[in-house]
């Protein structure tokens, strides 16, 4: 049975590099027709057409400045990952196979139509036959397989590119493609998502976090490719109209928000790493939701603490402290002069900064001022033997995230002087909450 699996999986493998070659194939006879959009609108459309594993790079390329050139980052901002649903007779065999009953036992009903499909995975709503609401994440069959098949494929041919072209840019090209298998395949793991959300919930109750909650994940109803998780109801964060029917205190929610995901930082195993509206939500009893913890990020406390310290340095026109954080955020291997950095801030940031101390926090409300501002602070500092982790880059994305909800749900406040804002909330047992 083992030898008739390997051989399977090694002809889908064939297959799928068949594919593959058959749309870079068509791609390039379209360049050489004359179809020729700018590279990396190329590559992103290309991306697009190859599925699932490279919509998921084109993602992390959009949300790694400190590993891509500034045109391509802000490209993947637009890689879409919305496709078209399975048929529910696919998604059920799934289901039946990964959890190895009947439906029945399980559910009392399950809506066929998907709530949401994207290239890893669809989700259902559905009712437990012990009466609680949910919602069923089922991975689409052939995911692992193929993103192990393009990542393959994609770590050979960084390696030759490496050995032949040993003057490309990225010379860990093949290091950055590893990072990325390794990402991924996490995100295909559902038993890692799901202890990510249990860890994320005994945070909360350790700290006596009241006001802030992840779904309850049903185990019995769980596999490695099947999620099934308590149903919540509410809005997106950005929704203030209808936020405003749920609590009394919109701008509260939002401090509540901040606390819990800075102290997250330091007294959870992981913190959340993909905090957009859809994935923060005001519940219908007031209370936040946080969802979908696929893409978690893990941080040093000394990281975490530069990469403040470089954010408050950053509002307030500090070069000398956004230097000396810099050298403690990012790897280098040579002595970095701090004041020939904090110079070379100064003469990026110094004429915007002089006349407003909040011009550079203010370019946070649009994804391609945030891009471009990271890789002046990227470029300067590979100047400087600086190379940034990508948990930087995943913190500084959440902040982008979190500023936009500021502008929206209190646009009075300001991030570093509001002192309801506890940035400090890892040093204790608590984190400070509004009530």
């Amino acid at each position: 049975m083992n030898h008739y699996a390997n051989w399977s999986n090694a002809l889908k493998g064939l297959f799928r590099i068949g594919q593959t070659t058959q749309v870079l194939a068509t791609a390039g006879a379209a360049w050489v027709s004359g179809d020729r959009p700018p590279i990396p609108r190329l590559l992103r459309q290309t991306f697009e057409r190859l599925g699932a594993t490279y919509v998921k790079l084109g993602q992390f390329i959009a949300s790694s400045p400190s590993l891509f050139p500034a045109d391509y980052v802000n490209e993947f901002q637009y890689c879409l990952d919305k496709t078209e649903p399975l048929p529910f007779a696919t998604i059920k065999a799934v289901l039946e196979a990964e959890l190895q009953c009947p439906l029945a036992e399980l559910f009392s009903e399950i809506d066929e139509i998907p709530l949401a499909s994207a290239s890893i995975a669809q989700v259902h709503s559905a009712k437990l036959i012990t009466g609680e609401q949910v919602v069923i994440k089922v991975q689409k069959p052939g995911v692992e397989n193929v993103l192990l098949t393009d990542l393959n494929f994609l770590y050979f041919s960084a390696v030759l590119l490496e050995r032949f072209l040993p003057k490309l840019k990225f010379a860990s090209l093949s290091g950055i493609v590893s990072e990325i298998q390794a990402c991924m395949m996490e995100e295909v793991d559902f038993y890692k998502e799901a202890r990510n959300i249990k860890q994320f919930n005994e945070f909360l109750k350790n700290t006596g976090n009241t006001q802030a909650i992840a779904p309850k994940v049903y185990e019995h109803a769980s596999s490695m490719r099947v999620l099934t998780m308590e149903r919540f109801y509410g809005v997106p964060l950005t929704d203030l109209e209808t936020i405003r029917k749920y609590t009394k205190d919109p701008a509260g929610t939002l401090v509540n928000a901040l606390n819990t995901w800075f102290s997250s930082l330091m007294m959870c195993e992981s913190f959340h790493a993909d905090l957009h509206a859809g994935n923060l939500m005001v519940l219908t009893d007031g209370r936040l939701g946080f969802i979908d913890f696929g893409i978690v990020g893990r941080i040093a406390p000394e990281t975490w603490s530069a990469t403040m310290q470089f954010m408050e340095a950053m509002n307030t026109g500090d070069f000398k402290l956004m230097a000396e954080s810099m050298s403690v955020i990012g790897m280098t291997k040579r002595a970095v002069d701090k004041a020939a950095l904090a110079a070379d801030l100064e003469l990026i940031y110094g004429a915007a900064t002089q006349v407003d101390p909040e011009a550079v926090m203010s370019a946070l409300a649009n994804d391609n001022e945030i891009n471009k501002l990271m890789m002046d602070i990227v470029a300067v500092g590979e100047r400087h033997g600086i190379r940034f982790p990508r948990a930087f880059a995943l913190l500084l994305k959440q902040i982008l995230y979190f500023d936009r909800y500021i502008r929206i749900l209190a646009p009075e406040m300001n991030l570093f002087d509001d002192d309801r804002i506890d940035f400090v909330s890892m040093d204790v047992n608590k984190p400070k909450l509004l009530h």
